[in-house]
């Protein structure tokens, strides 16, 4: 009896040996062959990236004011437009290339170059601009009004375009396209499990420091900056 249970106790024990070695050889197997690749990781996220052609990074909204004077036959006329309008801060991800993306294995960095930001518009309403003027003969018998309006929305659309251009909403837009293009490369890696270091740059600007993957975060609401950059 005695021999008959160390025979079975052999064999349970041989099946558990082999089973174990079974699964440690699996489980080398299965590194070897389907350990995550992170540059094969990355040329996925920015086939996807690419496949989105556009990334708009921010939407501002703006309001020129412009005033138009003529002077005609020894009268002079005057006529001031508001006008609003919308712009957006965008990002060619068409434009990347494959060298735009480069993984240095041993620090786990991913470093990401962008194509320049444009900033597209402005897009006007027409129902929102408003007019002032102050009457007269000129304003009154002649065609100087059409004049003066074409003149304001020529300055208005400047205007509106140099408010866009200024450094405060520049940076916020490029910080916004910087943490979402950081995203979509960090968390495939990170679904990996690999702890990634992604910097994102605009082409011609130096790599921030380096840094662990941080969820998305605006420093401040895009209304704010555009309001404190008048």
């Amino acid at each position: 009896m005695k021999t008959v249970l160390k025979v079975l106790l052999g064999i349970v024990l041989g099946f558990a040996l082999v089973a174990g070695g079974a699964l440690v050889a699996g489980k080398r197997i299965f590194d070897h062959f389907w350990s995550p690749d992170p540059e094969s990781i990355a040329t996925a996220s920015l086939q996807g990236l690419q496949a989105q052609n556009r990334l708009t990074a921010l939407v501002a909204s703006y309001v020129a004011v412009v005033t138009s004077t003529q002077h005609r036959f020894g009268l002079s006329a005057q006529r001031t437009l508001i006008m609003p309008g919308r712009v957006r801060y965008e990002v060619d991800l068409g434009q990347m290339k494959p060298g735009d993306v480069t993984w240095d294995k041993d620090s786990h960095r991913l470093d990401v170059t962008l194509p320049p930001l444009m900033i597209e518009g402005p897009e006007v309403d027409p129902q929102r601009i408003k007019a002032y003027d102050g009457g007269g003969l000129l304003l009154k018998f002649t065609d100087s009004g059409e004049d003066l309006d074409k003149a304001n929305q020529q300055q208005a659309r400047s205007e509106l375009i140099r408010q866009a251009r200024e450094a405060s909403p520049v940076a916020v837009a490029k910080q916004a396209a910087r943490q979402a293009v950081a995203q979509s490369f960090a968390l495939p890696l990170k679904a990996a499990g690999l702890q990634p270091n992604v910097r994102v740059r605009f082409r011609g600007e130096a790599f921030p420091d380096p840094g662990p993957f941080t969820p998305m975060d605006f420093a401040r609401p895009w209304q704010d900056v555009v309001a404190n950059s008048h």
